[in-house]
């Protein structure tokens, strides 16, 4: 699994056209999401249209964005999706997110000090 957090900006104009799409997403849209990999997948939108996601990928972030790019009603949904955003000069939404890198994770900090515990008393 590989957690991703990405950012796109939605036209601050379609920020209500925005949020009504994605208060009832297409149940096929849904399916082939949950199909393709896409676990715990997150939108947050401020007012200033900054959109920020985050998905857990079943496998990685790239295998489950090309699973779901053979899907028609991926295709179908970025089409209907595409006018909503800024400055994506003709791109799929979903290929235009800014990933942004993960620097802290508390279960893995928790983790690795678990490890370094579980070591030191197998030394002892």
């Amino acid at each position: 699994m590989q957690r991703a957090c990405f950012r796109l900006h939605v036209d601050t104009a379609q920020l209500d056209e925005y949020r009504t799409r994605h208060a009832a997403v297409w149940p096929e849209m849904l399916t082939a999401l949950k199909e393709t990999g896409w676990d715990n997948y997150s939108l947050f939108l401020s007012p200033d249209g900054w959109l920020i996601g985050y998905v857990e990928a079943r496998d990685d972030y790239e295998s489950a964005q090309r699973r779901m790019d053979l899907t028609e009603v991926n295709a179908r949904w970025q089409a209907e999706m595409s006018r909503l955003f800024d400055g994506l000069d003709g791109a799929a939404p979903d290929r235009s997110f800014e990933l942004i890198p993960e620097i802290f994770h508390l279960e893995d900090q928790l983790a690795a000090i678990d490890d370094m515990t579980r070591k030191a008393q197998d030394i002892d």
